[in-house]
């Protein structure tokens, strides 16, 4: 949720702010401004508008009509204070002293607007932003010197935050700042540029540094300095960012969500190559041993919206194929709930970001009490990465549509080959057993495709339910796991309430919800739960439900009762959810274009949600 851009360089800065905000427009703002410093006069100017970013492109003619190499740019997602052109950042001082962009929330700006109006300064918006950016001038009166303002306002705020910074009286530098809000520092030969994610300055730059917790970044033409909390200069390393930029453009297709459906073999592809070399998987690099993984007793998955969803399936996975309890836990109540974890034990968050606030939160609380955490992320030098004990990342690449899909599916692969590997180590599958499920997992990319090439089928059945006002996902075991995503892709894209239950379950009041026409989508994937699904349809169908059935090609007979069926190549059971989520993306997706919404960025929501 909102976007950072930031540039210092011999180019003009406006169009360079623009162009990256452009590129974050995925992660959900409701207006957006940019403040450019004009070296002629020396002046800060600062642009606003409430709405799309081409309100401000218009208004600033592509920013040409805002000269000056050094500036920064903001797209804004509504916390404290409502979507409006005063609210919008950049805020400022009355002088423009000084001029801030901030992503997070600033919990105690309440108590520090109350210490602001005593020593003198008032207030033009509801922001805590505006707070954030007086505080820092306080300090800079008091101390004339960016640097110890910046520490001394760090050290009184509390919350979450990532700062851009411009000092009227220092014409030649550009500062950022961070407390679990993501940042990253970028450079090229024309100058360096902050951002919020990569995809704002990938055009521009590969290499860039990741800023860590309550560091400061002094960025001028040429340089970067880096400085932790007590203004001590410390070193960091640069990383070169192996995305390349048409990855995080359309490449031809009407959404980017469409476009990462089907670039799904590929990364799956990726990240199984990643971890199997020579026929076996090797987790060396993510500083897994054998011995480790033989050791563990019981494991905590801890997560977030789709990356829940992971835990779920994965739970059915591990604790059959590994024979190994694990707990699936939401981590926004998995922080607060004091869990009682056992030795022997391991919590695994996932996160496609790698800055989810309550995940993130979660992350530390397991280390403080003693358990090791493995994070598995998308994100190199993510907050998640960083503090992990040890570290799975997925290769989906850049995901720029809010409704996560190759993410979701390479997190998939990554749970498959723990599990798998974990079988292995503790003696619950031979040799041969575990080459066959390698291979089997090889195999997936090839048959996520087959199911994408039939995707007309689907997008015909989604134009037909468009208008539905209800629609009910249905699954046992690792189809009730299916049932969820499938649930969230259609709620979240196409505003039709959606539900996913254990079919088991219907009969306990949700039945009483069913009425002529409603759709209820059942999937059956598992051969030992086929029937008892199958009656759980019918049930609903005898109530007036519309019936749609997802099973593996072979089993036919679902036409008995489906009023429509959609068939996935068949795959180990385990595997299941990597090929049956394709359709129900699909779906997804149509029925949203049907409606004529905004599939890549759906009302309300945000992509990376890094404030609680």
């Amino acid at each position: 949720m909102c976007g950072i851009v930031g540039f210092i360089g011999e180019e003009a800065a406006a169009p360079i702010l623009l162009s990256g905000l452009e590129k974050l427009e995925y992660r959900g703002y409701d207006s957006a401004g940019i403040a450019v410093r004009d070296e002629t006069s020396g002046k800060i100017e600062v642009v606003k508008a409430k709405g799309r970013l081409k309100i401000l492109s218009e208004k600033t003619d592509g920013g040409m009509a805002v000269p000056g190499s050094c500036g920064i740019g903001h797209t804004r997602w509504a916390t404290h204070g409502e979507p409006s052109e005063n609210n919008a950042h950049p805020h400022c001082t009355e002088d423009r002293s000084v001029v801030l962009v901030h992503n997070g929330i600033i919990e105690n700006y309440q108590e520090l607007k109350e210490k602001l109006l005593k020593s003198g300064y008032s207030f033009y918006s509801q922001t805590d932003t505006e707070v954030a950016a007086k505080l820092v001038d306080y300090y800079y009166k008091k101390t004339g010197t960016p640097l110890e303002a910046l520490t001394r306002a760090m050290l009184r705020i509390r919350g979450s935050y990532a700062f851009g910074v411009m000092f009227h009286d220092c014409p030649g530098k550009l500062f950022a700042a961070r407390k679990d809000s993501p940042l990253i520092i970028g450079q090229n030969e024309s100058g360096c540029l902050i951002a919020s994610d990569v995809p704002a300055i990938l055009d521009q730059t590969r290499n860039v540094y990741y800023i860590g917790n309550m560091e400061i970044a002094e960025l001028s033409q040429d340089e970067i300095h880096f400085y932790n909390i007590d203004r001590e200069e410390i070193h960091k390393d640069m990383v070169e960012i192996k995305w390349d930029a048409e990855s995080a453009e359309k490449g031809g297709y009407e959404h980017f969500m469409l476009k990462e459906i089907h670039e799904q073999p590929r990364a799956v592809q990726d990240t199984v190559n990643a971890y199997v070399k020579n026929g076996k998987i090797d987790f060396s690099e993510a500083g897994l041993t054998d011995e480790m993984i033989g050791g563990l007793e019981r494991l905590y998955i801890v997560a977030c919206g789709s990356a829940y969803h992971i835990g779920v399936a994965a739970k059915y996975v591990l604790e059959e194929l590994a024979d190994i309890p694990v707990e699936v836990d939401l981590a926004s109540e998995f922080r607060y709930r004091n869990p009682k974890l056992v030795k022997n034990s391991m919590v695994i968050i996932v996160s496609q970001s790698g800055e989810t606030a309550d995940s993130l939160a979660a992350l530390r609380l397991a280390k403080d009490k003693g358990v090791p955490v493995l994070g598995i992320v998308n994100v190199v030098g993510s907050s998640i990465a960083r503090e992990s004990d040890y570290i799975v990342y997925t290769y989906a690449g850049p995901e720029i549509s809010v409704a996560t899909t190759k993410a979701y599916s390479t997190q998939l692969i990554a749970s498959y080959l723990l599990a798998v590997q974990c079988a292995f180590v503790k003696g619950q599958i031979n040799e041969a057993r575990y080459e066959e499920l390698i291979a089997e997992l090889e195999s997936l990319p090839g048959k996520i495709q087959r199911t994408l090439d039939d995707k007309e089928r689907i997008q015909w059945f989604a134009s037909k339910y468009a208008n539905a006002k209800d629609i009910f996902f249905i699954g046992r075991g690792i189809d009730y796991a299916i049932s969820l995503e499938g649930s969230l892709k259609m709620k979240e894209i196409s505003y039709i309430h959606s539900e996913a239950y254990a079919a088991g379950e219907l009969k306990h009041g949700t039945i009483s919800l069913i009425e002529d026409g409603t759709l209820v989508v059942g999937i059956v994937t598992q051969k030992e739960l086929f029937e008892k699904t199958i009656s759980n349809m019918v049930e609903t169908k005898s109530r007036g439900a519309y019936l749609m059935g997802l099973t593996l090609y072979g089993n036919y007979n679902i036409e008995d009762n489906a009023d429509f069926s959609v068939y996935v190549p068949k795959t180990e059971k385990y595997f299941t959810t990597s090929l049956a989520i394709v359709p129900l993306q699909l779906m997804g997706y149509y029925v949203s274009v049907a409606k004529g919404l905004d599939v890549d960025k759906p009302r309300n929501l945000a992509k990376s949600v890094t404030v609680e």
